[in-house]
């Protein structure tokens, strides 16, 4: 773990103009650089470095951040890969907290594990490329299938002597422990001793998103009937490699993927491998199983977008169905292509031309959504199985968290079932409802704290804790999160930056008060929060850094250890207009403050028009009962008093 200290260092020799010019070509624009940005195909340049705040953006994309932002993104690492690349750079030497014996020895089995693997990895490859059994079988079959040798370099393919302890015995000359032979999986041991696992296979090693080799698939050959498919073997779990958290071909991919915006699903080895050979490289895949929650999350930190691309055949679909509620949990926007009969990514990347592909796939892939419907209404006349469809559908809808996007679907689906709007909000709330009520009673069950059985912890999970209204009624939350964006950028750029002077308190001192100090004493007078919480935690941390006569708002944060603190930071510390010099000036004191007790009026105004229309929801479903009318009537006509002394204080009348 590297320390504070070590931290603060590496961040205080870092230029950011220097690491990004080793990866894009910049150019002086002014007292910033600019060029083209990586992260997308990028025609002019958008993508500008501020050497002042030490941050870039994309105004075209979006993309940027700190130097270690960048880096990660870029490189795809992680946030201690990036800061080591740096102290490499700078020649800064990393100092982090000494490892427990336990923590040690634990480190040691698993680079242990990671050596051996990357020794078999090149075993294997060595032999397909150099022993005569690898050329005449293993070989012939990947030429059997049209991959390049190109192609079987940067896969790095193998093949696996018919000889039941060729790898074992070699591993033995070499040096290493049978002990991580069996750990790895790469050998078997029984009471007759230890034999390899993978005997006579084709090998298709697994890469994890850093490129180590964690694991392999290997295709059961027969020379004899000239390399037809018979079985496939896999690595066993172990503690380097979980196969519900791994995805096959997404080292090789995360660069394309994140270039495109987009990736693709699969379902075997061969079918990312065709695709990479016919030019579409942003391609992964799951090896027949289900979506897990960490493929999800892992492809998500690559692209919002994910096309699922399976043969068109019965199991293909079936395919398609499985963890799609997930990635919709998750934010996912999901299409289905289903190929022609008889062909599946492989076959079909074979007969054509990247650009053929990719055509096809823009005139056919269709939203998932509108997928499920054309799959499950398609000529269904039967009420009771009509129903039940569009009940599958709806609890799909349901789990979307972008309530705009939910409300944009609802609308859509309505038209098409011809069912009542209003009718099928209620439906997804109660699915939401449910879902609410069983996650609670899961976490009852976990009590350690630990992830429930579904992979969703509290916080992923804390989007669909919230019941959906009518459409329409989301105006005020959207919004009073403007404001809070507004209010957190101002924490950001202007956080340090006093705007009231010699302030009397109760006990007769003088104090002087900046802008966070000043956004945190008037919303917690009402014990008032932001709905983020990591909005509150910026809040926070500034507050508790002005007690530092050498805190500066916008450097602290800019450089701050939290990735997504700094990524927040960058996006919100940088506009297009911001990037001149005038820009780069103190605000004025006077217009900082009236900036900020309007926005914190919009703030307030905004929670009370959200409790107003509230209750405007919570009357009309109570109808005529009066006992339960009467005490939301008199919230009611409160609530809209204090908005209409808001609105007096923020300059403008209110007609109720």
């Amino acid at each position: 773990m590297i320390d504070r200290a070590t931290v603060d260092k590496i961040m205080e020799a870092t230029d950011i103009v220097q690491v990004v010019g080793e990866f894009v070509n910049l150019r002086k624009s002014g007292v910033n650089f600019k060029g083209l940005c990586p992260f997308h195909d990028d025609k002019t340049p958008s993508f500008m470095v501020s050497p002042a705040r030490q941050i870039c953006k994309c105004f075209s994309c979006g993309e940027g951040g700190n130097a270690v932002n960048f880096l990660m993104k870029h490189e795809q690492i992680t946030y201690p890969e990036a800061l080591r690349w740096l102290a490499k750079k700078y020649n800064i030497e990393i100092k982090e907290r000494e490892l427990t014996d336990d923590e040690k020895r634990e480190q040691s089995d698993r680079e242990s594990m990671f050596v051996i693997n990357e020794w078999a990895c090149q075993y294997f490859h060595s032999i397909l490329k150099n022993d005569v059994d690898g050329q005449a079988i293993g070989k012939q079959y990947f030429r059997s299938r049209g991959i390049r040798d190109d192609i079987i370099e940067k896969f790095q393919l193998g093949f696996a002597l018919t000889k039941r302890d060729a790898l074992t015995n070699e591993a033995r000359r070499k040096g290493f422990k049978e002990e991580f032979l069996v750990k790895t999986g790469l050998a078997i041991q029984s009471e007759r001793g230890i034999y390899d696992r993978f005997t006579g296979r084709a090998i298709f090693p697994w890469l994890n998103v850093s490129g180590k080799v964690v694991a392999f698939g290997g295709r059961k050959l027969d020379a004899a009937t000239k390399g037809v498919q018979q079985k496939y073997v896999n690595s066993p779990d172990s503690e380097i490699y979980h196969k519900e958290r791994e995805l096959y071909g997404i080292y090789q991919a995360k660069k394309a993927i994140v270039k495109e915006d987009c990736v693709y699903m699969v379902e075997g080895y061969t079918d990312v491998i065709a695709m990479h050979q016919c030019g579409l490289e942003n391609v992964v895949a799951n090896s027949g199983t289900a979506l897990s929650p960490y493929q999800v999350k892992l492809l998500h930190r690559f692209t919002d977008n994910i096309v699922l691309l399976y043969d068109g055949d019965e199991a293909g679909i079936h395919a398609a169905m499985r963890g799609t509620d997930m990635l919709l949990s998750e934010g996912m926007n999901i299409k289905v292509l289903l190929l022609p009969d008889g062909d599946d990514p492989d076959s079909f990347a074979r007969k054509h031309t990247a650009q053929q592909f990719k055509e096809y796939i823009e005139q056919h892939q269709t939203d998932f959504i509108q997928f499920k419907t054309d799959l499950l209404l398609n000529g269904v006349t039967d009420p009771q199985k009509r129903s039940e469809a569009v009940s599958s559908i709806l609890r799909s809808v349901s789990v979307i968290p972008d309530k705009l996007k939910l409300d944009t679907y609802l609308s859509e689906c309505a038209h098409r079932f011809g069912v009542n709007e209003q009718a099928l909000v209620t439906t997804v709330n109660q699915y939401i409802q449910r879902d609410k009520e069983e996650r609670q009673k899961e976490r009852e069950r976990q009590a350690d704290g630990q992830q429930a059985a579904s992979g969703t912890t509290d916080q992923d999970a804390d989007h669909r804790d919230e019941l959906i209204v009518p459409i329409g009624l989301h105006t005020a939350q959207e919004q009073n999160s403007e404001v809070e964006r507004l209010l957190v950028q101002n924490i950001i750029r202007h956080g340090d930056e006093v705007i009231f002077e010699g302030l009397e308190t109760d006990d007769g001192q003088t104090i002087n008060l900046n802008v966070a100090q000043y956004i945190d004493y008037d919303l917690g007078s009402d014990d008032l929060h932001f709905s983020s919480e990591l909005y509150n935690r910026i809040l926070q941390e500034a507050v508790e850094q002005s007690a530092r006569p050498t805190f500066k708002a916008e450097q602290y944060f800019m450089q701050h250890a939290d990735p997504q603190v700094s990524q927040l930071a960058a996006t919100l510390g940088i506009d297009r207009h911001q990037l001149s010099r005038s820009f780069e000036m103190r605000s004025d004191t006077m217009a900082l403050r009236q900036r900020i007790q309007h926005l914190i009026l919009d703030f307030r105004m905004g929670i009370v028009n959200s409790h107003l229309k509230e209750l405007q929801r919570q009357m009309t479903a109570v109808g005529a009962d009066m006992d339960r009318l009467r005490p939301l009537m008199d919230d009611y006509n409160q609530t809209l008093k204090l908005r209409n002394a808001l609105a007096r204080e923020r300059g403008s009348d209110v007609i109720v």
